[in-house]
């Protein structure tokens, strides 16, 4: 089956991540792929087997999307993702006017809100322009059996309990980063991975990481979380007290798995680096894309509220004060009682079981590419 992606890349780098991964799964199940972007340059390190001619990964080909592109000598595949509701071509969708028309997918962005579920698989016919007589069909990622599910490439949970469950592999991981914990934190110090926006209160959260009893080895991603890294310590040494800052560089996707696979905490920002952070089943903490109108408040809520729906009350109260601090819907002062309260005693092994016990839950769901396979077998 051949299929045609399409992504915008607009402020950052969550919707391409989310289109590579979809790419590499739909390509890995036997698919033919054609990722069209107008910005390929997050693939340089996101995916650096991608050569400047678009070839390189099995079974993907990625397209340059232009103004000047000539839609009339291309033919749609079978099926066609509008991800994330940017605007199809309209010389594109007149060539998807066939006897037989491609399926057409509306690819939304993630959501715990109850309107997901009943938007999930919904019609949307067109009746003017170059799509008359069309239908594209919305599909909803999400955390339930009535979504769409979220990406899950197929052993993926195997390979993480195997490099979980070996001191020598995480070690090993850790060393290729140039992280070597006995040496620069101590061999029992916890690991945190830091990606994260521009208005993060980094500051607040290093302060309380130093004033906890517990050592720590903070991974800075590069960016946001390694400039105020570097802003936040003091003379030129990179250790401060009990926290030992790594910038880290910028990993290829399945290496950023790994990273957050051998954390004891990842703090991840974005749609894609927060599915990868449920899946290393360790406590995280999501800063969420901010948006103007505040709707992006009413989203992390309801994430937290069906992600820790069975937790213990003292854990969660403090994981939800510790995750609206750093989103900036809490005073920043919050971090640090929020913190040392959830990184030791009862609190931090609760927030590491639930964390895992709600991984587990989630991974007896269908995944999103198998879903979607089926999604569009059905008639339209």
């Amino acid at each position: 089956m051949r299929w045609d992606i399409f992504c915008k890349v607009v402020d950052n780098f969550g919707d391409m991540g989310v289109c590579w991964r979809l790419s590499r799964d739909l390509a890995a199940r036997g698919a033919q792929v054609r990722l069209w972007t107008d910005d390929a340059s997050p693939l340089r390190w996101m995916a650096p087997e991608v050569l400047p001619d678009g070839s390189g990964a099995p079974g993907i080909v990625v397209m340059p999307w232009r103004p000047d592109t000539d839609w009339s000598v291309v033919e749609p595949g079978d099926v066609v993702i509008e991800a994330f509701g940017c605007d199809l071509p309209d010389d594109w969708v007149a060539r998807m006017q066939r006897p037989t028309p491609p399926a057409w997918i509306n690819l939304e962005y993630l959501s715990a809100e109850g309107y997901v579920e009943r938007s999930h698989g919904l019609p949307s016919p067109l009746y003017s322009g170059p799509g008359a007589g069309l239908v594209k069909r919305f599909f909803y990622p999400g955390f339930t059996t009535a979504t769409g599910g979220l990406i899950r490439e197929p052993g993926l949970l195997a390979a993480r309990d195997a490099l979980q469950a070996s001191p020598q592999a995480r070690a090993q991981c850790l060393s290729n980063w140039g992280v070597d914990l006995a040496a620069h934190a101590g061999a029992n110090a916890r690991v945190v991975t830091l990606f994260c926006y521009d208005d993060s209160p980094v500051g607040p959260l290093l302060d309380a990481l130093n004033q906890a009893e517990q050592p720590c080895a903070v991974l800075l991603t590069p960016g946001h979380a390694a400039q105020q890294g570097q802003a936040w310590r003091a003379g030129p040494t990179w250790r401060q007290g009990r926290v030992s800052l790594h910038p880290l560089p910028a990993l290829p996707q399945p290496q950023f798995d790994r990273l957050l696979w051998c954390s004891d905490l990842n703090l991840v920002r974005g749609e894609d680096s927060a599915v990868r952070a449920l899946w290393a089943g360790r406590p995280h903490v999501w800063q969420i894309y901010r948006q103007d109108d505040g709707v992006h408040a009413q989203k992390l809520i309801a994430f937290m509220d069906r992600w820790m729906a069975d937790w213990p009350t003292p854990c969660r109260a403090e994981v939800t004060r510790l995750w609206l601090a750093f989103n900036g819907l809490a005073p920043a002062s919050d971090l640090g009682p929020a913190l040392q309260a959830l990184w030791q005693g009862p609190n931090w092994q609760a927030w590491q079981d639930f964390s895992q016990r709600a991984c587990q839950l989630l991974a007896a769901q269908n995944d999103l590419v198998s879903q979607l396979l089926d999604f569009v077998a059905q008639p339209g």
